[in-house]
């Protein structure tokens, strides 16, 4: 009986840029640091701190309910405010960290990234420091004394500090239960899952396939400039739609040498300009590596392998003998059998961009199905060869791959299907 194959659907052609704009990059990268929210928070409390008691005169009138004790019960107010708060920060501090070591030592260290980009942990921290920085500045607006009569109380910038305790707390409740949640495995590899589809949903769109516009050679453009990495670190950003427009410019085709993820030592090769006559005149170098992020660390900016590389991170800690929990690392092979599914119902992505004339003017280095499946099934199928769980998931993960792969990846998939067989029966073997 034949097994039913699923068929996908024609990529939509011509390809669209596949990755986000400039101004896109420069804010994903801009609010990636942890710091970054509570530090807008705490600049837009002292703001408020600054500008509500100018203008507390003419809204206090017009709005009920506002604090009315004198200057002496605004200080004393005002100042167990900012002590609370402070403390109450060191205590959120504090969770935060032990949460992040707990999950590098009990699943990977690569997760650590899942964590800190969450916004419920900045928010908190936010909140907290934004309401002690605001309860130090109105207390500068706190003048006189109840002895002598004299002074005045910013009673709207005092009330607003009651509402932003009244917010902290609520956000620690919020906390507390992000945080109950986000050292469950089952949350980290579904939020790592999440991640890495939605990226593959975007590194795919309006791509061509292999099928669709050959792998024939392209033809010798003469000429060859070498452009060298700036600093060691790891390939994160490649900017085809940026590259494509540069080498349309000058008439040229760029090849870049190395697929996202690869480690770059210091002056190594990182791509080749094609072609030209103005090569005398145009800094390649310089041109080239504005289109090209290499970082001291991986992220997952376009770099899908790094999301199926902590997955699998995360299968073997579960696998080692000082966890040996293989119920997880099934879990983490229905994972990457659901981001396997979308890899292997199409053909492999075309190395080859072309400009609005039809001319190849970017040669990219990416990964085929064959690498994506052995990254996703060599490790775990080695370190899980003696257990009774994770063969049967591996193999049944290939089984159902192989009913949606396309006609170029069942062979794949059957050679690994295979391997995984032999190993079990034999787990010395690799």
């Amino acid at each position: 009986m034949t097994t039913p194959r699923v068929h996908p659907a024609p990529a939509p052609t011509p390809p669209p840029p596949r990755h986000g704009s400039a101004l896109v990059r420069i804010l994903r990268r801009a609010f990636s640091p942890f710091w970054v929210v509570p530090a807008l928070w705490c600049v837009g409390a002292f703001v408020a701190g600054v500008l509500l008691p100018e203008v507390d005169e003419q809204l206090a009138e017009q709005i009920p309910f506002l604090f009315q004790a004198g200057p002496d019960g605004a200080r004393t107010f005002l100042s167990s405010i900012a002590g609370a708060m402070i403390s109450v920060t060191g205590l959120v501090f504090s969770i935060t960290i032990v949460v992040l070591q707990l999950a590098s030592s009990q699943f990977s260290p690569r997760v650590l990234r899942t964590f800190l980009d969450q916004r419920t942990p900045q928010m908190t921290l936010g909140v907290f420091t934004a309401s002690f920085v605001y309860a130090l500045t109105v207390m500068r607006s706190v003048e006189g004394t109840e002895a002598t009569g004299s002074g005045g109380v910013p009673q709207l910038a005092v009330t607003v500090a009651f509402l932003m305790v009244l917010a902290s707390v609520g956000m620690f409740l919020a906390f507390i239960h992000h945080i109950t949640q986000a050292i469950s495995v089952d949350t980290i590899i579904d939020e790592v899952g999440d991640d890495t589809r939605s990226l593959l949903e975007r590194s795919t769109h309006g791509r061509t396939t292999v099928t669709e516009t050959g792998s024939a050679s392209l033809p010798d453009l003469g000429s060859a400039v070498v452009v060298t990495t700036e600093q060691a670190g790891y390939l994160n950003l490649v900017d085809a739609a940026g590259l494509c427009r540069l080498a349309h410019r000058h008439d040229v085709r760029v090849s870049v040498l190395h697929p996202l993820g690869t480690y770059l030592v210091q002056d190594s090769p990182l791509a080749v300009v094609h072609g030209g006559s103005g090569h005398a005149e145009v800094d390649w170098t310089t041109q080239v590596r504005r289109h090209v992020v290499v970082g001291w660390r991986r992220t997952m900016e376009q770099d899908v392998s790094f999301g199926l590389r902590q997955l699998v991170d995360i299968g073997e800690r579960a696998l080692s003998p000082g966890v040996n929990d293989p119920t997880t690392a099934g879990q983490v092979v229905d994972e990457l059998h659901s981001l396997l599914v979308r890899i292997a119902a199409v053909d492999d992505l075309s190395p080859v961009l072309h400009d609005d004339d039809g001319a190849p003017r970017v040669v990219t280095t990416e990964w085929t199905f064959g690498e994506y499946l052995d990254l996703c099934v060599d490790e775990i199928a080695h370190w899980g060869a003696s257990s009774i769980q994770v063969p049967r998931r591996l193999d049944d993960m290939l089984t159902q791959l192989a009913t949606v792969a396309t006609d170029a990846h069942r062979p794949v998939i059957e050679r690994k299907r295979t391997w995984v067989g032999r190993i079990a029966t034999a787990p010395g073997e690799t």
